[in-house]
């Protein structure tokens, strides 16, 4: 694979020297010439291709002209305040995306911008991924049942948040209740929290017992456990004469997130998101400040002294043994901090579906969002990021519109979305072929697999030395 890519990489350099622009040349300009140009070339095919292939609007000239306004100029040469102004140019652009979704162009395949509803389902599955590379990106542990965090994160909202258990009658700041009402109802702001607190009681419990293992093994009986889950929730309705799950009707309603009449009239802060006309609004802003929480943890977790220990784990796990860091405590503590994110972005779904249903729950959960992160890089925060709103929105619109655009274009009416996972296939095979560190891998990740290790071994060195 090396030697095909070189052959690329040579092929494209000798067309280029053949405009007369060869390598040496290129490598000559200053750096932020370089990215100058190569934004340009792409901002231009794009826009050409959106002209020629897609629905033009004027908004994708103003579209170009941001993007290059962040990508060229070298905004860490302002110190501290220049790391902040891409950051914040892209929240802004998400939290603004509800205003100016319908004046965007249609580009070529893909189609039309994400509606709102599949961009709170992105932010959802980012942030199950971000939860999900503690254990797989910064540990190094293959871990193939997340969904049963999920699935309790889920079914928390359902047990705390609607009329499950009918012979209650709980109201801690809940808000659409009607007269009468029955069962536990908790605000989802205190929801939330629990949810991700029970889920990595759990996950201290599941490791406990299984981090021991390594590799392979522990692959299996994580798998195990997230084919137990599902099982649970689907028969749950019959525990001994008390119904835990409601079987195969899963829990629903579950109540809506929101902060009352009395902050609605003073403070104008919606006082039940589900009777608010912007209901998908409210859900998207209220995921991008979960997603920015969990990013914040991430990073604050990947620099401090838990975080080294697990990529010093993951890297070497006899030598980090043998440096006195202790495993099972270590490793512990991955498995319940991805478990507290997991639970708290199941929790935060089902009250956003209005319900918790076993049939959510199965084993392919795990492996799309393992795919995630192994698409964006493992380890990467930007590229989880990326690999989880790339594939989730593929799942959710994507393909659909894919398919919609081949039959207007080709004439032929094929359904894409039947080839979901074969294409989900093919996209991981081909990443690992020619980017196996990830679309946006970190650093470290990239220097692992692309440099390694390179020892020499004793005896050559001997041989050498005699």
């Amino acid at each position: 694979m090396r030697v095909f890519r070189k052959r690329v990489s040579d092929a494209w350099w000798s067309a280029l020297g053949a405009f007369g622009l060869p390598r040496v040349r290129w490598l000559g300009l200053p750096r932020l010439t370089r990215r100058a140009v190569k934004t340009v070339v792409w901002l231009a095919i794009g826009l050409v291709l959106v002209a020629l292939f897609g629905v033009w609007k004027t908004s994708a000239i103003l579209i170009a002209v941001i993007v290059a306004l962040l990508v060229i100029p070298a905004w860490s040469r302002l110190g501290r305040v220049g790391r902040w102004i891409v950051p914040l140019a892209v929240i802004a652009i998400f939290v603004a995306y509800p205003y100016y979704v319908g004046d965007m162009p249609q580009v070529p395949i893909f189609g039309p911008f994400p509606q709102i509803s599949t961009l709170v389902v992105m932010m959802i599955f980012t942030m199950m991924a971000l939860g999900l590379n503690f254990v797989v990106g910064y540990a190094g542990l293959l871990d193939l049942g997340y969904v049963a965090f999920y699935a309790i994160g889920a079914y928390v909202a359902g047990w705390f948040a609607s009329s499950q258990f009918a012979g209650q009658h709980v109201d801690v700041g809940a808000v659409g209740l009607f007269q009468g009402y029955t069962g536990i109802h908790l605000s989802l702001w205190l929801v939330l929290p629990i949810a991700g607190l029970i889920t990595a009681f759990g996950g201290v419990l599941i490791g406990l017992p299984t981090l021991r293992l390594r590799g392979d093994y522990l692959a299996i009986v994580t798998l195990g456990f997230g084919e137990i889950m599902p099982q649970v929730a689907r028969n749950g309705d019959n525990l001994g004469g008390f119904n835990l799950t409601n079987g195969t009707g899963g829990i629903t309603p579950i109540d809506g997130p929101g902060f009352g009449n009395w902050a609605d009239k003073h403070l104008h802060l919606p006082a039940n998101y589900l009777n608010a006309s912007n209901f998908d609004s409210l859900y998207l802003w209220t995921a991008i400040v979960l997603v920015l929480f969990t990013i914040f943890c991430s990073m604050r977790l990947r620099d401090s002294r838990l975080g080294r220990a697990w990529i010093a784990i993951r890297e070497d796990e006899t030598a980090a043994a043998a440096m006195g860091i202790p495993l099972m405590r270590t490793k512990t503590w991955a498995y319940a901090t991805g478990a507290f994110f997991g639970g708290v972005a199941g929790a935060y779904y089902a009250s956003y579906k209005s319900g918790a249903f076993p049939d959510d729950f199965f084993f392919n959960i795990s492996v799309f969002i393992l795919c995630m992160v192994i698409l964006g890089g493992m380890g990467s925060i930007p590229g989880v990021i990326f690999g989880a709103c790339f594939l989730s929105y593929l799942d959710r619109e994507g393909l659909a519109n894919v398919g919609a655009w081949v039959e207007t274009h080709a004439h032929r009416t094929i359904d894409v979305p039947k080839y979901e996972f074969g294409i989900f296939g093919v996209i991981l095979v081909l990443t690992m072929l020619f980017r196996p560190e990830g679309l946006i891998p970190s650093q470290r990740r990239a220097a692992e697999l692309h440099e390694g290790v390179h020892d020499e071994p004793l005896y050559d060195h001997e041989i050498a030395g005699a």
